[in-house]
């Protein structure tokens, strides 16, 4: 005998199904197990890709030592790396081409020179003990870092990636966009072996601005014509973006902040909040040259905010006029002598080639 579904219990029976899974997900529990659950799969991923990145460093280390054996080294070393290859890829499939066996042994050569802020001792396991160092960036970040000359400006770039967990794409971006270089223009020789050591840090306000700064993610073209009001909701579209630009510690807090005094009203382009400096930052978007006028309207904006919106114990505020181009002579006699609270930078909504942004940065 056939058992036939009643429709009404089947349909009730969703409801109450339906029901108790919309309470779950408003109900602690759920957020609880979920948050778990997620963190426990950002550990396996990172513990896979730490194990493999040091696997690939160990084989690079065993290759040194053992071309350093080598009668012939150029010529004993080619073959040992195609032997390894053929062998390997024979052994363990994909992953060991001649290409990425050649790129573990640049690996080692490059990154056991120095101790950086992502090795620590590691302890995977026994086989992998005899070096100090584990890695806590991707292989295709290191790939990329490889990539960088400079021991001191790599050191940085590693440093930086792994505070501030940049993608490999957020990694090449910033180094396109010649982050160190704009950052060393404004420190000492000793602020700029800091900044190998320790990465960006702020202790003053200007150790926050970048000269110039590089919009070329709100995807304006160059020459085309636009509003300060349109390249400020480009800006605000693509704020994550932003925020990466901006630096380290920024938290967005409004836009078109409006403040009133004696009738009259003002707005402000983007405020922002930095939570190391302990400070708001104001900032200005200005189409064109900027003109004294303007630097003036920041004064009175970061008067306003220091007189009446920051707490006792909060710092000063900085204000940041961002302009297509400016005069250093006007900023200079405009702003007083010991000024530590307003800066112009220019901004650029395409990517230079690195011939221009060389000469962006020499301009400052």
């Amino acid at each position: 005998m056939k058992c036939f579904k009643c429709p009404t219990l089947h349909t009730q029976t969703d409801e109450v199904s339906q029901k108790i899974m919309t309470q779950l997900q408003t109900h602690n529990l759920y957020s609880q197990i979920t948050e778990l659950l997620q963190s426990a799969r950002r550990q396996v991923v990172r513990s896979v890709n730490q194990t493999m990145v040091f696997t690939y460093f160990e084989i690079g280390r065993m290759i040194v030592e053992e071309e350093q054996n080598g009668k012939e080294r150029a010529v004993y070393g080619k073959q040992l790396l195609k032997g390894l290859s053929q062998t390997l890829t024979k052994e363990f499939g994909k992953g060991f081409s001649l290409r990425n066996i050649e790129q573990m042994r640049k690996f080692y050569l490059v990154f056991s020179k120095t101790q950086t802020l992502s090795a620590k001792s590691n302890p995977i396991n026994k086989h992998l003990q005899k070096s100090p160092f584990t890695f806590e960036l991707s292989w295709s970040h290191y790939l990329k870092l490889m990539r960088i000359d400079d021991k001191n400006e790599r050191k940085f770039y590693e440093i930086e990636a792994v505070k501030s967990n940049w993608s490999v794409r957020e990694l090449q971006r910033q180094y396109d966009t010649a982050l160190y270089s704009r950052l060393v223009l404004s420190r000492d020789k000793e602020k700029i072996r800091e900044l190998s050591i320790k990465g960006q840090l702020l202790e003053k306000p200007k150790d926050a601005i970048k000269d110039p700064y590089i919009l070329e993610f709100i995807g304006l073209p160059e020459k085309s014509i636009y509003s300060e009001s349109e390249l400020e909701q480009k800006i605000i579209d693509k704020l994550e973006h932003f925020l990466l630009e901006l630096g380290t510690g920024f938290t967005f807090v409004a836009r078109q902040k409006r403040i009133s005094f004696d009738d009259k009203h003002f707005r402000i382009d983007l405020v922002f909040y930095n939570r190391i400096l302990k400070c708001f930052v104001l900032i200005d978007l200005k189409i064109g040259e900027l003109k004294h006028q303007d630097i003036g309207q920041m004064q009175m904006y970061v008067n306003y905010y220091d007189r009446k919106v920051r707490l006792d114990d909060e710092n000063k505020t900085i204000g940041i006029i961002l302009c297509q181009n400016k005069s250093k002579a006007v900023v200079e006699f405009t702003l007083p002598e010991n000024n530590e609270q307003i800066f112009a930078s220019k901004y650029k909504t395409v990517l230079p080639s690195k011939n221009e942004l060389k000469l962006l940065i020499e301009e400052k």
